[in-house]
């Protein structure tokens, strides 16, 4: 029996397989996952079923070139010891070849191919657009021979056949490629940085881009949309490290020993001059403003309270002399 199902839908398959009884002792049991290895196929060998796991490491399109692509494709192959020869056997009877991968690796040589073939797709696509905004009128031609020689080149030298503008350290080159996608494709500009990135850090590790090039390569690829990508260790670019040389970038990374930085970042020697502006605290000498308070010596002034001498004025009260000039007549008029 042969399970063709997309990955997600495996699991629940061949559980409804096991519980409805279609699967007969010692029938073998194939899929076609590139994800998973024999484990998945665990409820059907419970029940008798002989697991098989045979990925065909090849894109399909449901045509029939696809029958002729599996001539001298290579298959990731999962068995158990036991059936290790017949999974073997039957990839070569199909004109494939075997490449055996263990249960526990599948998941990372599913994810390689993903990245080498299905990405690929989105890169080629993608640079076809572009070459039709710029006007060429075929750019499945031009890009062809260049695709397929860059290919070539890269599966016989590996890092090795790198070259453009990120590899040789031309960093005005590449500001310029950044600044035409954020004018006319905006939406390309996050996979060129992170693409560049990833191609600057393998051509330093492997010695093609030099360091003294790669600092301004560097300030380019650490523009607003990278995020504050920055070198590694080896001098080799990631996100959150230091660049070579120890030089530092200028947002979002790691800054080099002795420039006045502790290591969680803290200003520690900057920190004494601050003690320094804490001679502002002789400011608190300016408390000796309250000097001012000799202003309260104004309350000498107090002494202009000789008004109080005015209070002599309370003299006046003189005029009770009035009076005395009342008649004996008009006190009889109280009588």
């Amino acid at each position: 029996m042969l399970l063709t199902v997309p990955d997600d839908a495996l699991a629940g398959l061949v559980s409804g397989l096991a519980e409805t009884g279609a699967v007969r002792p010692g029938q073998l049991l194939v899929h076609t996952s590139g994800r998973y290895g024999t484990a998945v196929l665990d409820p059907a060998t419970r029940a008798g079923a002989l697991p098989l796991a045979l990925h065909p490491a090849m894109t399909f399109t449901g045509t029939s070139v696809d029958v002729q692509r599996l001539a001298g494709c290579s298959f990731g192959v999962t068995a158990p010891e036991e059936l290790r020869m017949a999974a073997e056997a039957l990839v070569i009877e199909m004109g494939g070849e075997p490449e055996w991968i263990a249960e526990s690796a599948r998941p990372l040589y599913h994810a390689a191919l993903a990245i080498g073939a299905n990405h690929l797709v989105t890169l080629v696509a993608q640079s076809m657009e572009l070459l039709r905004k710029a006007g060429v009128q075929a750019p499945d031609r031009m890009l062809g021979p260049l695709l397929g020689a860059a290919l070539d080149n890269a599966l016989r030298s590996g890092d090795a056949a790198l070259t453009g503008p990120v590899a040789r350290g031309d960093a005005g080159t590449v500001a310029a490629h950044v600044a035409e996608l954020r004018r006319h494709a905006p939406q390309a500009v996050a996979g060129y940085l992170a693409m560049a990135r990833t191609t600057a850090d393998r051509a330093l590790a492997r010695g093609l881009l030099k360091p003294e090039l790669a600092e301004e390569l560097l300030d380019v690829l650490a523009g607003p949309a990278s995020e504050g990508a920055v070198a590694s260790e080896g001098g080799a670019f990631r996100e959150g490290g230091a660049r070579p040389d120890s030089s530092a970038f200028r947002e979002g990374g790691a800054r080099p020993e002795g420039d006045g930085l502790l290591g969680d970042g803290t200003p520690a020697p900057e920190s004494p001059e601050t003690p320094e502006n804490q001679k502002t605290p002789e400011a608190p000498g300016t408390p000796e403003a309250p000097t001012t308070p000799e202003s309260p010596k104004t309350p000498e002034t107090p002494a202009t309270p000789n008004p109080p001498d005015s209070p002599e004025t309370p003299n006046t009260p003189e005029p009770p002399e009035p009076p005395e000039s009342p008649d004996p007549g008009t006190s009889g008029g109280d009588a």
